[in-house]
């Protein structure tokens, strides 16, 4: 149970109850972060506006690359949560979660590829404390994904580092989603 409860849905305005519905629908479940952060209106409107928009901006970066990434941040900073989410995430979109069993060995399975190798080693750098990115591994994701691409690479790793630092901080952990006992909507 997190450290500040869901807010139920009969503690809820008509707003937070059709937020609530559109994110059942589009996930199986409400996700128990956004269930927390209800609590504070405005801060769950700017997140979901926020998550949205860079959903939207991704257009560089192939999927599976920065999905790995922010798989890789989650399973580094132990946020049970993003991990499970991030799974189903992957299933989702037609990515191959078997290999997720082989994150940690991802600089010599054979699982991974050269673009998700470089993009995890970058993760691990930059999830690091303190932060051990070097200029030779930016050079190098610039000359593989271009300036824009590394842009959103980096994006995406600092959002998870913040998402699973809040989730954590928060006692939010996995919710089920692949497990099937809250993911109940169907693959594409």
């Amino acid at each position: 149970m997190p450290r500040i409860p869901a807010k139920k849905t009969s503690e809820a305005g008509l707003f937070l109850k059709l937020f609530y519905r559109m994110a059942g629908r589009r996930y199986g479940a409400v996700p128990e972060p956004m269930a927390v952060t209800a609590h504070h209106g405005g801060l769950l409107r700017a997140s979901a506006a926020h998550e949205l928009l860079v959903e939207r901006a991704m257009k560089k970066l192939p999927k599976n690359v920065w999905e790995l990434a922010v798989y890789r941040v989650a399973t580094q900073l132990g946020c049970s949560w993003c991990v499970d989410f991030g799974a189903m995430l992957q299933l989702h979109g037609g990515l191959d979660i078997e290999r997720l069993k082989h994150i940690d060995e991802y600089a010599t399975s054979p699982a991974f590829d050269r673009q998700e190798r470089l993009a995890l080693a970058y993760a691990d750098a930059m999830t690091a404390s303190p932060i051990t990115v070097t200029d030779e591994q930016v050079a190098e994701l610039e000359a593989e994904f271009d300036r824009e691409g590394v842009l959103e690479l980096t994006y995406q790793i600092a959002l998870e580092n913040s998402r699973a630092r809040m989730n954590s901080a928060l006692g939010i952990v996995a919710q089920g989603f692949t497990s099937g006992d809250a993911c109940r909507i169907p693959l594409p």
